[in-house]
């Protein structure tokens, strides 16, 4: 495996104060040349030389921005990598491979397009990239849910992002793709008994996803900053279904606390009644009290008070 190493280039400018007097040598020595009687041939050939000299020499310079770097390859072998920012020259012969360490972003299920050129090889349309579209996958409990996320990364290490992989930026994408999707198909969608589940962990979740997601990227030099879902639903076909269910389950849950709470109302109104000696009931009239009371506080309508002008026995 190729690691990454450090390359200190050579400030340009005092290179680019050479070059520049072999130019104005060169020219400078065919003009005096050429105005005498016999030129020097020694002279000529030097004149001559120092041109392609400095034409060579120009190949060696680079402009190197903040949170850039230059990959520097001398016939196929690696020699290291520029990562300060400056103006810097190396070996013309080193090729420069360009490569931006700037923190990136992409949502999966996203797609980019290609640049657009003439016919003259010149980019007329920079490459977009579409809006990111939810893979579908079926959950633990087998439901197909539309899930996406947002991945944000950066590279760390040049040189693996460079030879170990064969497009890194590819590598990212289809390799978030594929750990989202076995994220959810380990966990359900929704859970009730305070298990770990997609739309109620958030956090678990996205820390989850981005351990998986560096796991698979460790290869390839990229570090994952942040990985966090941004798009879950049921699929059309059952959310309508899903939606009744989650619908009932909310109904019964409320019900259920409605019910605990008029009970412990009745019990406390009855035990306040025997305490205070306010008035003194038999077991039918205590029946008869909590069923008018749980009917009261249980019931979804507002209650019509009925006035009983008889007694209770009648």
């Amino acid at each position: 495996m190729i690691r990454e190493k450090a390359f200190h280039p050579k400030s340009g400018w005092g290179m680019l104060i050479v070059v520049l007097a072999l130019l104005i040598g060169a020219i400078g020595l065919i003009i005096w040349n050429t105005n005498q009687r016999n030129p020097s041939i020694p002279l000529v050939l030097i004149s001559i030389a120092m041109f392609p000299a400095s034409f060579i020499c120009a190949f060696g310079f680079m402009a190197v921005a903040p949170n850039d770097s230059r990959v520097l390859l001398l016939f196929g072998d690696y020699k290291g990598t520029v990562t300060q920012s400056g103006f810097f020259w190396v070996n013309p012969f080193y090729s420069k491979k360009k490569l931006s360490l700037r923190v990136r972003n992409f949502e999966t299920g996203s797609s980019q397009s290609a640049d657009r050129k003439n016919e003259a090889g010149v980019v007329v349309e920079k490459g977009r990239r579409s809006g990111g579209k939810p893979s579908k996958v079926n959950d633990r409990d087998g439901n197909p849910i539309d899930i996406s996320a947002v991945v944000v990364w950066k590279v760390t290490d040049t040189a693996e992002a460079m030879f170990e992989v064969d497009d890194y930026q590819n590598y990212v994408e289809v390799q978030s793709e594929a750990a989202l999707r076995v994220l959810a198909s380990r966990h359900p969608y929704d859970s009730e008994d305070h298990e770990i589940s997609l739309r109620g962990s958030t956090s678990e979740i996205s820390d989850q996803l981005q351990n998986d997601i560096q796991e698979r990227l460790d290869k390839a030099g990229v570090e994952v900053i942040e990985a966090r879902i941004s798009h879950l639903a049921y699929s059309p076909e059952i959310a309508a279904a899903m939606l009744q269910r989650q619908q009932a389950q909310a109904v019964v849950a409320a019900r259920t606390q409605i019910v605990a709470g008029a009970v412990g109302m009745v019990e406390m109104a009855l035990e306040h009644l025997e305490k205070d000696n306010i008035i003194e009931l038999d077991d039918e009239r205590k029946a008869s009290m909590v069923s008018n009371l749980l009917v009261v506080l249980c019931s979804d309508r507002h209650t019509q008070p009925v006035i009983n002008t008889g007694s209770i026995y009648n």
